[in-house]
């Protein structure tokens, strides 16, 4: 089967044959129509973010596809079903094996393409929404990044279950973008510090949850921002890992909680566990339009590197979407 594969020495992508795939006893095996970029892939090719052990060194942690084999033990799906799922790798190719309690069915007015952009995004917010963050209705949430992939999910689900969100953005349009999807507040952080808008948007209470992707250079306004036993949710590290001159009287005094997360790295049981409990939630919201995958743009796989390009320059409003051939 054919892959996007990297260049030795080099970052760019390229199109090459690999081995074809069998699946195991409670495995689908999956011929894929679309994959999503994440920004786990820019650092993937880098060398600097490697598969977990035993995935597959091939990028892409996301794809929807059609069934063309069904594993031994498996039941409840075959061939021909669509279907779209997370992957520790892999995605970049015509084909994958996954575990069949990965398998998200695909509601029938989706396309491939609008598929694709589901599995990663969504279920990233919604584990760190409710699995780590325990969110409850009344309560509000800070999102930064609020336009990317993740930030477009996490503002839907925070609408669905009736809390308030307040996200931040670098331009009126991804602000707009997000209000539109039923964020409460938008905040350009270009246009200053956001934690005295936090606090006054909150008539100075806080935010009962943060989802950041930026790290370290946020740190001192994200714990500024948060209520009293608020949680700071770690997601990614875009501003840096090291955080200096931490006052964690701050964190004693009002009972704060950091936590760190990465999908990626979950063992499968886990991530089987997330699935399914996800689909009990989105998947009758995702059949009647509540919830939406956000495209940004959508590109042929002979155009991925254009496609990393829009990526890295920041560009894009939720995903960006590859189609596989």
């Amino acid at each position: 089967m054919k892959a996007i594969l990297v260049e030795k020495d080099s970052t760019r992508l390229y199109i090459g044959e690999v081995e074809d795939l069998r699946p195991g006893a409670d495995e689908l095996l999956v011929d894929v129509k679309a994959t999503a970029l994440n920004r786990a892939d820019l650092l993937q090719k880098r060398g600097l973010y490697p598969p977990p052990p035993g995935a597959s060194e091939i990028i892409g942690l996301e794809m929807a596809g059609v069934v063309k084999e069904v594993g031994s033990n498996v039941a409840g799906w075959k061939p021909g079903d669509r279907v779209c799922a997370l992957l520790p790798g892999g995605g970049y190719a015509q084909q994958v094996t996954i575990p069949a309690g990965m398998a998200i069915p695909i509601p029938d007015h989706f396309s491939f393409e609008e598929a694709a952009a589901i599995p990663e995004v969504f279920l990233t917010a919604y584990l760190n929404l409710f699995f780590l963050g325990k969110l409850q209705q009344g309560q509000t949430v800070l999102i930064h990044a609020g336009a990317s992939g993740v930030g477009t999910a996490a503002i839907q689900l925070v609408r669905e279950v009736g809390a308030t969100s307040i996200v931040t953005a670098g331009s009126a349009e991804k602000l707009d973008a997000c209000l539109t999807l039923g964020a409460n507040n938008a905040i350009n952080y270009k246009e200053g510090p956001f934690a005295p808008a936090v606090k006054e948007l909150t008539g100075g209470k806080g935010v009962h949850i943060i989802l950041d992707f930026i790290g370290a250079s946020y740190f001192e306004q994200n714990v500024k921002s948060l209520a009293m036993d608020g949680k700071l949710i770690i997601i990614g590290t875009m501003g840096g890992a090291k955080a200096e001159n931490v006052n964690l009287g701050l964190l004693l005094f009002r009972r704060l909680q950091v936590i760190g997360t990465a999908l990626r790295s979950q063992p499968v049981e886990k991530k089987i566990e997330l699935t399914q409990s996800f689909i009990d939630f989105a998947l009758p919201r995702f059949k009647d339009d509540r919830l939406v995958p956000v495209i940004d743009s959508i590109y042929e796989w002979e155009e991925v590197n254009e496609a990393h390009d829009r990526m890295e320059q920041n560009l894009n409003t939720g995903k960006i979407v590859l189609k596989v051939r």
